[in-house]
């Protein structure tokens, strides 16, 4: 005789499955993929340089528009999110006895600042950076070289991914902390 789930088993699964949502959810359990960035930053802009890689930048606008995030034109926005300065830095950490790399450090970073339409500074420049081991080998030169791309690609990510967590604090009344932070410092500045 198959077996036929009655009201009371059902029951029982709608229950624990809420629990474990709600178990997962007052830990901070979030789905891969989705935004920490509050309601409290739409529309938000991405204001990211041409000297940037096409590739972080996009990856910033995915997770933002994964997270349900509107993203608007800096015209429209009330909020703007600027990129600069992104660096790629590639080190040699170790060296072999005939004085060759055999192992290097990737090193990427990015500044970004966030800031409202009426240019009021909600985080101020502050620099990003992401790292990697990876070890060299000479006789192996064309997978090393696919494993560096790799990894470069891999630190874009990540750095894509601390800034969308840097942006997460940003309630509305942290918002509304800093602009009237803002304002008295301006009256304060402009009062003899």
């Amino acid at each position: 005789m198959p077996w036929v789930p009655s009201v009371l088993s059902t029951h029982r699964l709608s229950l624990m499955l809420a629990i474990v949502a709600t178990v997962l959810a007052g830990c901070g359990f979030q789905l891969r993929g989705t935004s920490p960035v509050p309601a409290a930053l739409q529309p938000l802009a991405v204001d990211c340089s041409d000297t940037l890689p096409g590739r972080f930048c996009q990856s910033v606008r995915d997770q933002l528009t994964l997270g349900g995030v509107e993203l608007a034109e800096a015209a429209q926005a009330d909020f703007v999110l600027r990129l600069r300065d992104y660096q790629q830095d590639r080190r040699a950490s170790a060296i072999t006895a005939q004085a060759a790399a055999a192992e290097y450090i990737l090193r990427h970073t990015v500044t970004l600042e966030l800031f409202t339409a009426d240019r009021v500074p909600l985080i101020a420049s502050t620099e990003l950076n992401a790292s990697e081991t990876y070890r060299y080998d000479e006789t192996n030169v064309l997978a090393k070289q696919r494993e560096e791309e790799e990894l470069r690609q891999q630190l874009g990510d990540r750095l894509a991914q601390q800034v969308i967590f840097r942006l997460a604090p940003m309630t509305r009344e942290r918002i509304d902390a800093a602009i009237e932070a803002h304002a008295a410092s301006q009256d304060a500045a402009e009062s003899p």
